[in-house]
């Protein structure tokens, strides 16, 4: 059909027909719009929408996890350091036998008679294992207080238990002090195979 006809008969029509082949001739346009482009990218903008908060999300447990395992390792630091800081007060078991005599030694500085010094069984904990000594000593009241200071002061950990004193004699200034000193120090795997071994060879 020549554009100058359809123009011609356009012109012809009423108004009010003119405004609806416009309303018409846009509504269609927009229909075709909506079909072809605004549909197709709105659904592609919703899918985008969707990945970006799936990433949003794994980055945000990533940046969790990263702060997670930072504090983890400054805590693993820290407990490592409180170990080592624990060893050095704990002796080990090569060690016991010169930490007894430094006890013995400081008994004898601070000027007492040690009448009884008598490692006990061992007795095992979960982490660790406890090593109690016997003791009785012979001195004054001020000796035995030197001597129970010095041992707290030592490097590694020995706690004075039971504590029982009484005069040598009667209107004697010397004692007779009787009391528990106990050392410690970590279980380790090889005392753990030790102790299985004993109890196998007690059961055959």
């Amino acid at each position: 059909m020549p554009t100058g006809t359809f123009f011609e008969k356009v012109e012809k029509l009423k108004m009010i027909h003119r405004i609806l082949i416009l309303v018409g001739t846009i509504v269609l346009l927009a229909g075709i719009f909506v079909a072809l482009v605004y549909i197709p990218q709105s659904k592609e903008i919703t899918r985008l929408n969707k990945e970006i908060v799936s990433l949003e999300k794994k980055i945000n447990q990533a940046k969790i996890k990263a702060r997670a395992l930072k504090k983890f390792e400054a805590e693993q630091v820290e407990v490592e350091a409180q170990f080592r800081e624990a060893l050095k007060l704990l002796p080990n078991k090569r060690e016991i036998p010169t930490l007894l005599r430094s006890i013995t030694q400081l008994g004898s500085d601070a000027n007492l008679e040690f009448r009884l010094f008598s490692p006990n069984k061992e007795k095992t904990h979960d982490f660790y294992i406890e090593i109690p000594v016997s003791m009785e000593v012979s001195g004054t009241y001020h000796d035995v207080a030197t001597f129970f200071d010095k041992v707290g002061r030592m490097k590694r950990i020995v706690n004075i238990l039971d504590i029982s004193m009484k005069p040598v004699k009667v209107r004697s200034t010397n004692l007779t002090t009787k009391c528990n000193a106990v050392t410690y120090r970590f279980k380790r795997k090889v005392d753990e195979k030790t102790k299985t071994g004993k109890n196998k060879k007690k059961k055959k």
